[in-house]
């Protein structure tokens, strides 16, 4: 099964840094079949990126949430947005629909942050999302199949 992981996230932004931290993660493992994409935001060029994949898992931090984590599924936008950076999963999917690229089952992890300021660390809050996000991961990873994956989303979908 070829998954791909696209995480969107700034590093310099406090609690922003979780997506790009649990890719690094993912990434440092190297597990067949998993590809790993970082980007400060989600944008058109990443729809091609699913034509070579079976499942994709969108990584991002939310302020406005509140379980640390939060599993969903993602079906593709009405529209693709109107423009080409900054774009929701959803319409990342809608975009490779419109440009004719076969969309794989797709799934948000939504990580709590609280802090999103330049400059400063992650906070504490975002350190325990963090570890809860990296448990999920490593359960849905160890059984890459999108029926599964269903099961966790139902598990993990949160207020």
């Amino acid at each position: 099964m070829r998954v791909l992981v696209l995480a969107a996230g700034n590093d310099a932004r406090g609690d922003d840094a979780l997506g790009p931290m649990l890719s690094a993660r993912l990434a440092a493992m190297k597990l067949p079949g998993l590809t790993v994409i970082d980007a400060f935001q989600f944008q058109v060029e990443h729809a091609l990126d699913l034509a070579a994949a079976d499942m994709a898992l969108f990584i991002d931090a939310h302020l406005r949430q509140e379980a640390p984590v939060r599993l969903a599924p993602v079906v593709a936008a009405a529209d693709c947005g109107e423009g080409s950076h900054a774009l929701s999963p959803a319409q990342v999917l809608a975009v490779a629909a419109r440009i004719g690229v076969p969309c794989p089952p797709a799934w948000l992890l939504s990580v709590r942050g609280r802090a999103f300021e330049l400059g400063e660390p992650p906070s504490p809050s975002a350190q325990l999302a963090l570890a809860a996000g990296w448990g999920l991961l490593r359960a849905l990873l160890a059984s890459p199949d999108p029926d599964r994956w269903r099961c966790w989303a139902d598990r993990y979908a949160g207020p």
